[in-house]
């Protein structure tokens, strides 16, 4: 039985982790830590896992609550990975961490967007980026995994098959996503309350999101040159999910579904759609799919692809259990089978 440990669990991702790995057979969470509700049990911060998990949240500082853990979940904010990994890889942990401290393999890329000093650079090399379907062979014996974005999850899967075939205009790359108010966290904020979100829909940090530059660094690789989008991010009225309509103006006139088809062949986890279907984060919600569709512009010539997942789910934590399975040498989809939560 793998023996897991959540750093900064109190959060919606510890909370997925917490839920997913409740019901995992080989895998037990033995140790959860929160600084803001240590003492506390496990039901008392997250009601619907009562009877579920026997646990209370430690204090982080407290090394010695998940010194013997096998991996280790960080789900702590931006820069507090960066404090603890180099000390915990010293004494042979792996870790999947959830934050963006080291997704991005260029240091001063990390500063110029997150405005912070990077205190670990030495790891951005070694660290593995958590996309499965892009780097399988390399999480398998990675020891620190950078566990993607959710906005980016979407964005990479979407653009993958057709930037290898080289059939679009980089130049033209434009991404158009939605987020459910889930993604911006569990801490009480002005914008993200009830009264502010209901029955409004809105664009923000256009332009500057901070999930630009991993998106733009994955797809570069795929690529195999320096590309270049127009991201643009929006909040829904809903509680999860991203759905996100990207646009490029394509090269030649293959068959473009078939690329996609045969690019995932054997992934469990990404359902290409019939042609003329197009998913709904409904069909994705609770679950560990990536659901894409297709449209080409035959006015324009411009390609539409569609894609949808839970943010929390394979924008976050399932992606990080499907990148422990990988790790452990499981079933990737070990835990994950859950069907979605929609009829």
């Amino acid at each position: 039985m793998i023996k897991a440990a959540i750093l900064g669990g109190s959060g919606y991702t510890g909370f997925e982790l917490l839920r997913i790995l409740g019901n995992h057979p080989a895998a037990q969470v033995t140790t959860i830590t929160s600084r803001q509700h240590k003492g506390c049990r496990v039901e008392e911060v997250f009601p619907g896992l009562n009877s579920i998990l026997n646990l209370t949240f430690e204090d982080p500082a407290n090394f010695r609550a998940y010194s013997k853990a096998d991996i280790i979940f960080s789900a702590l904010p931006h820069h507090a990975s960066m404090e603890i990994a180099p000390d915990l890889l010293k004494n042979g942990k792996r870790i999947i961490d959830l934050s963006a401290d080291f997704r991005l393999k260029n240091a001063n890329i990390y500063e110029a967007w997150y405005g912070k000093h990077h205190i670990a650079e030495g790891l951005l090399k070694k660290a593995v980026y958590g996309l499965p379907e892009l780097y399988r062979g390399k999480i398998k014996n990675a020891a620190l995994i950078a566990n993607p974005g959710c906005y980016p999850t979407g964005a990479i899967l979407g653009l993958a098959p057709i930037l290898k075939a080289g059939i679009i205009d980089t130049n033209t790359i434009v991404i158009d996503s939605k987020s459910g108010v889930s993604g911006a966290g569990r801490t009480a904020s002005l914008d993200t309350s009830f009264t502010e979100i209901n029955e409004g829909f809105k664009a923000y940090k256009v332009g500057e999101h901070r999930h630009t530059p991993e998106i733009e660094q994955e797809l570069g690789l795929i690529a195999g040159m320096d590309v270049k989008v127009t991201f643009v991010p929006h909040l829904l009225p809903v509680n999860r999910g991203i759905l996100s309509t990207i646009y490029a103006q394509v090269t030649s006139q293959k068959n473009i579904l078939n690329i996609y088809k045969k690019y995932y062949k054997g992934e469990f986890f990404v359902r290409i759609m019939s042609e003329g279907v197009f998913p709904n984060i409904s069909q994705v919600k609770g679950s560990n799919f990536c659901d894409i569709g297709l449209k080409i512009d035959e006015r324009t010539g411009r390609l539409i692809v569609i894609t949808a997942i839970d943010n929390l789910v394979k924008g976050a934590s399932g992606q990080a259990v499907q990148n422990m399975n990988i790790m452990f040498g499981l079933p990737e989809t070990l835990g994950l089978l859950t069907p979605p939560l929609s009829v």
